[in-house]
Parts: C-alpha cells; structure tokens; sequence
C-alpha cells in the first residue's frame, strides 16, 4: 500500500515531537542502563521498534488481513518505553521527570494517529474491498500460472511427437535407400535366346483349270515369321487400284519375279470377274 499524499498541518509536530521522544527516549536507556556508551545500542534499538511500527501504521500494514495487530504492537512499544522512563524518573528520585517523561512519547503517538486520520484518502477503498481486490488479483495469477503451465506441457507433447515423427521418416529413407542399393546389386536376368523357327512351307490349292482346259500350275508360297500375301490376296488387292489386267499382272510380277506369269494373270482375271460380278469384295 501507498503511503498517504495528503498533507496536513499534524504532520510538522508529529515529525517535531517523535524526535524529541527519540531524544529523551535514547538519554534515559543510556543513564537507566550505565554501561556507557554500550547503553547506546538498546537505547537505539527501542527507538527503532518505536519508528518502525509508526511507520507500518502509516503504510497501513496488515497481519493475517487484519490491522489491529500493527496498532497493538505499537502500543505495546509505546507502554514498554514509558514504563522505562517512569523508572528512570524513580531512580533518578525525580517525580516530575517520572511524571512528564513518559507524556513526550505518547503525545508524539496520539498526535501521529492525528496526522495519519488526517492524511487518510476518503475516497480511498476499504479493508474489505482491498481483500476483495487482493483475492482476485490472486486468483487472476493462479490462472495465469496454470495457464504458463498447460503451454509448456503441449509444446513437451508436441516436441515429443515430432521426434517421433522424425525418427520414423528416418527410419523410411533408410529402407528405401537399402532397398535401391538391394535392387542395383542383384544379378541382371538375361532371358535366353531361341533360334528362330524354321520357314514352313505350305503348299496351295491347285487353281481352277484354266478356260483353254489346260491346269494351272499350282501356286506355291513361303511363309515365313514374317507371313507374306499369297498370290490370290495379291490379285485382288491390284484389281481393285489398277484399271487393267496386264498392269495389275505386272505389278504383281515384279513383287514376286519368281512367280509364273500366266498363273498370275489367271489369279488376276478370276480378282476382276469376282469384283465386277459382285460390285466389290466383301
């Protein structure tokens, strides 16, 4: 908590009177006590018990959530340091010092409860709205907190499964790398070679007899792997791009000089009365 910003007249003789009780409070310690210069330390040690908790009043300084502990410790300091000045007074067989020297201190304290009231923001929130604040303000952190938390915990997942990840494509171009290194070190399969087939000879039907009487000569063909057309097929396809008899016989001469002449002029008359009967082959 902030200290107060008000000002307020009480503020001058609170600081005036508090040390002028540290004063008179320190000088009879020191002469209560006769150790000397040693005396010094308690003197300054009760002297700060005494500022301290005038100063956590100021602050409006709270235990357990409650303020009423700050106030009674400092009354409790308060009443201690009197009853240290009422018996310096006694020793001393002085009455008026034991009478007046405990009336500076607490005239320093009731005129700082004075100052502080004074300095009091009205508009300020109460006990009760401060702890109000304080909760929320805990619960927001707490959410805050877990939240920090769930993050880390889903980037550990996520580190974790792409590692995963990583480790299993890894895994896969290796195989595959291996499988290629497999494929280019097995033997080549060569496949054998067969000797090629023998021609087979196939002798053709013998040809219809020719219109003189006479037979034709038979036609024979070769056929190879490479099957050739025979004479018939020969014909028929010449009839049909060449006009005339002799061309389409000269043209199929000269594909198959071997062949017989006349037996393809005979091929070639049947291909044109077959084509002119029927209007086209079929």
């Amino acid at each position: 908590m902030r200290m107060p910003t008000l000002k307020t007249p009480l503020l001058v003789p609170a600081i005036a009177l508090s040390a002028g009780s540290l004063a008179w409070t320190t000088w009879s310690l020191v002469d209560l006590v006769g150790a000397g210069p040693w005396g010094i330390t308690v003197a300054a040690g009760a002297d700060i018990i005494w500022a301290s908790v005038i100063w956590a009043e100021a602050r409006g300084l709270r235990i357990a959530g409650r303020r009423w502990p700050v106030a009674a410790i400092g009354w409790a300091a308060l009443v201690a340091v009197a009853a240290f000045l009422v018996w310096h007074g006694i020793e001393q067989q002085h009455a008026a010092m034991a009478v007046a020297g405990p009336l500076l201190p607490l005239g320093a304290k009731v005129v700082w409860l004075l100052a502080l009231a004074d300095m009091r923001d009205p508009a300020a929130l109460t006990d009760d709205e401060r702890a109000q604040l304080a909760a929320m303000e805990r619960a927001m952190r707490f959410d805050e907190a877990q939240h920090r938390y769930k993050l880390r915990r889903r980037e550990m997942d996520a580190e974790s499964l792409l590692a995963d990840v990583s480790v299993d494509f890894e895994i896969e171009l290796a195989r595959q790398e291996k499988g290629r290194e497999l494929a280019r070190r097995a033997p080549i399969a060569i496949a054998p070679i067969t000797p090629e087939q023998a021609p087979i000879t196939i002798a053709s039907t013998p040809e219809q007899a020719h219109a003189s009487g006479r037979p034709e000569p038979a036609v024979t063909s070769v056929i190879t792997d490479g099957e050739q057309k025979s004479i018939a097929d020969l014909a028929r396809d010449h009839v049909a791009i060449h006009p005339t008899n002799p061309a389409a016989t000269d043209a199929i001469c000269s594909l198959r000089p071997n062949a017989d002449r006349p037996s393809v002029a005979a091929a070639v008359r049947r291909a044109r009365q077959q084509l002119d009967t029927r209007g086209g082959y079929r």
